[in-house]
């Protein structure tokens, strides 16, 4: 039996509150079981006959209602029992919205899909002013769409065209967003939270505009056409029409607005049960729990110890970033060590330019920024590094320069301070080969930007210590990293993964195939760019140094294309220089186009003549293959990390779940069969790997559960 979640204290003066609590849980869900407990207080509720309205209120200290529990749609086994689970949840919502006396949401802290759905079907809303308010319809990241009422609500609420972008992008607003929109009516201190909501219950019940009035633009059908005709082609060129979801949600609002709000209510009910079956949303459900599971994963058996100071070697890109994650995410003082005072001016730059963003969004005030800013310090010596529990070097790719970083630094600071090395393909053990304390050397490998990119690969090498991997994890997630734990192997696992599948993009390109067209295949497979642009924004020269470490450890099949030497030979790095495969300036930022100099220094004539179908299928089946042997060989932990490495990493198509999900799905004896005709076509790189042959042989799935 299910503990009450609904606790109803009745005031002196007539108004009940009803506080949320999932006992036991950090968060508050919503569950299908809850349903009866809803009704039965708001019935006691009504036992009052001088109630005057009802407070909906969260005893939680950081959130209202985080959402639904998603683990309610795996236990649906057909879209009919998904779009009960809908149906279920818009009754509760009609219930409450039908009350005849007012009912107000007082939200502090995150407030999402359901949670939201819950707060739209009250008569107001009040939020506090706390940072960690939040307010949003995330569904569309699970390939879902808001099942509860939230598709015909929203838009009566604020207006198709907000709604519309809100629930399509998934997009969360802070307080002040919400109130400007229409979301909320009002936000104020915390501490007057409860009293402003018990306040406007006292109002009365209010009665809005119609949509008609707010939407004055779609009252005719021209307009209305032109607006859901124009959301369509915006979605079809974001998602390349893979996410289903997408298209469902504009239909259902669309019925909503032209047929009404029961034809709304059915249809969103049934797109629910439908997305809720599809591959796509079964994937992005997959991504969600591997992520939320990985949350609680400390990378070993230690306890994480304390970290409070951290200190970073290099104020290039990388140390910059690093500086900035670190004192503005994890809110630790870091000291910057740099050769010039130019070096530690650039790192100091890109945290002011990241809290500038925030002051001119007014997510901060002027003085804000530079109480953060003041975590930060930096200088050319070691002083003020003798008590950094952490020190992370972001040095050139240079084995003796990393080694002598890891000889000062056990030179200038505690005995326990742990060296993290930043390198992108040297082996760690080969860094720590001279340490004094090796137990203490770990690789620590961020993604550029590393203000963006959310993965971070953790790399202990056969000495590192175990509490070393633990509190490493843990500054990761304080910096607000994702972080799995990899093997100390060349290329480590993203960046193995990523080699073949560039350099099968460059012999697309040296058989002909135009750049934009290679791009657009993998955008069009589900990449957020193509892999030579890709190879354009992390650098052309970056890509050069980690190639050859490759082919050195594991032989030909890393080998890369003559086009990488002639293409660095002629002084093209990418975006950095402004020199590339793609034309730069302020003429080319609207639309990307290829430098045809290019294919006169490649010594070929651009013509497309493979399928955009058959560039990704060379493209992606090498970096599948590639997973594979990472998994075989003990580089990644399990199929998830591999997963979530490279959604995370490199952009893998969320929607496939992950090269493990998108095998399972695939089906090993196919990427067999597609692998062997690729080698007949192209050659030996092609052959499939052993652990694939015999996932074939055994009819064996990487995930043993769905």
């Amino acid at each position: 039996m299910a503990h009450n979640v609904f606790h109803l204290q009745m005031r002196p003066d007539s108004v009940g509150v009803i506080t949320i609590d999932v006992p036991g849980e950090k968060m508050n869900t919503l569950k299908a079981e809850f349903a009866g407990q809803i009704a039965a207080v708001i019935a006691e509720a009504r036992r009052d006959p001088a109630l005057a309205g009802l407070v909906l209120i969260s005893a939680k200290p950081d959130n209202f209602i985080a959402g639904a529990d998603i683990s309610m749609i795996d236990r649906c086994h057909s879209a009919q029992a998904a779009e009960a689970l809908a149906r279920q949840g818009q009754e509760v919502m009609a219930s409450i919205a039908s009350l005849p006396f007012p009912v107000v949401a007082a939200i502090h802290g995150a407030c999402l899909g359901g949670g939201l759905e819950l707060a739209l079907a009250c008569d107001a809303r009040i939020c506090s002013l706390d940072d960690k308010t939040r307010l949003g319809l995330p569904e569309v990241q699970l390939g879902l769409l808001p099942g509860s009422g939230g598709t015909q609500r929203l838009p009566r609420l604020i207006g198709v065209q907000q709604a519309l972008t809100l629930i399509l992008t998934g997009r969360t607003l802070r307080a002040k967003q919400a109130r400007k929109l229409g979301v909320v009516d009002d936000a104020v201190p915390q501490a007057i939270l409860l009293e402003t909501a018990v306040a406007r219950v006292k109002k009365g019940k209010s009665s809005r505009a119609p949509l008609a009035m707010r939407d004055r633009l779609l009252q005719g059908p021209i307009a209305r056409h032109a607006l859901f005709a124009l959301a369509k082609r915006q979605a079809e060129r974001k998602t390349q029409g893979n996410y289903p979801a997408v298209k469902r949600i504009i239909e259902v609002i669309r019925i909503g607005l032209e047929q009404g709000s029961r034809a709304g209510y059915d249809a969103e009910a049934q797109a629910f049960g439908e997305l809720a079956m599809s591959k796509e949303s079964a994937a992005l459900r997959s991504l969600f729990f591997a992520s939320t599971a990985m949350k609680k994963e400390a990378g070993g058996e230690a306890e994480p110890q304390a970290i409070r100071r951290i200190g970073v070697l290099g104020g290039g890109l990388m140390g910059g970033g690093i500086a900035s994650v670190s004192a503005l995410n994890a809110g630790l003082p870091v000291r910057i060590k740099d050769i010039t005072f130019d070096g530690v001016n650039h790192a100091l730059q890109t945290s002011w330019d990241v809290l500038s963003k925030k002051v001119k969004r007014r997510h901060l005030s002027t003085a804000q920024r530079q109480q953060q800013m003041a975590r930060i310090t930096g200088g050319i010596d070691y002083q003020g590094f003798s008590r950094r529990d952490v020190v992370i070097e972001a040095v050139f790719e240079d084995l003796a320069l990393k080694q002598q970083m890891v000889n000062e630094v056990e030179s200038y600071c505690q005995p326990n301070t742990i060296f993290a090395s930043n390198t992108s393909s040297l082996p760690i053990a080969d860094i720590a080969a001279q340490a004094q304390r090796p137990e203490n050397i770990i690789g620590l490998h961020y993604f550029s930007p590393v203000e963006k990119m959310p993965l971070v690969e953790v790399i202990p090498h056969r000495a590192t210590s175990d509490q070393t991997v633990v509190n490493i994890v843990a500054l990761a997630r304080k910096q607000g990293k994702t972080p799995i734990v990899v093997a100390d192997k060349p290329g480590f696992y993203v960046n193995r993964i990523l080699a073949p599948y560039i350099n099968e993009a460059m012999r697309c390109l040296l058989d002909g195939e135009p750049v934009e067209h290679i791009d657009r295949a993998l955008v069009k497979f589900g990449f957020p760019v193509g892999p030579i642009q890709l190879l354009d924004e992390v650098g052309i020269d970056v890509g050069s140094k980690i190639t050859p470490v490759l082919q050195q450890a594991y032989g030909e099949r890393f080998a890369a294309p003559d086009a990488f030497a002639a293409v660095l030979n002629d002084g093209r790095k990418g975006r950095k220089n402004g020199k590339g495969f793609y034309l730069y300036g302020s003429r080319h930022r609207q639309q990307k186009k290829a430098d045809p100099s290019l294919y006169a220094l490649l010594g070929i004539k651009p013509l497309a003549k493979q399928s955009e179908a058959q560039i990704a299928e060379r493209c992606v089946m090498m970096m599948l293959n590639e997973a594979v042997r990472c998994l075989d060989e003990q580089v990644i932990r399990q199929p998830r990390d591999g997963d979530i490495g490279a959604v995370f990493g490199i952009g893998f198509p969320p929607f496939l779940g992950g090269p493990f999900r998108y095998l399972d799905q695939f089906g090993a004896a196919q990427a067999v069969n597609t692998l062997n005709r690729l080698k007949q076509q192209y050659g030996e790189r092609f052959t499939p790997c052993q652990a694939l042959e015999n996932a074939t042989q055994e009819q064996k799935k990487f995930y043993t559960s769905p």
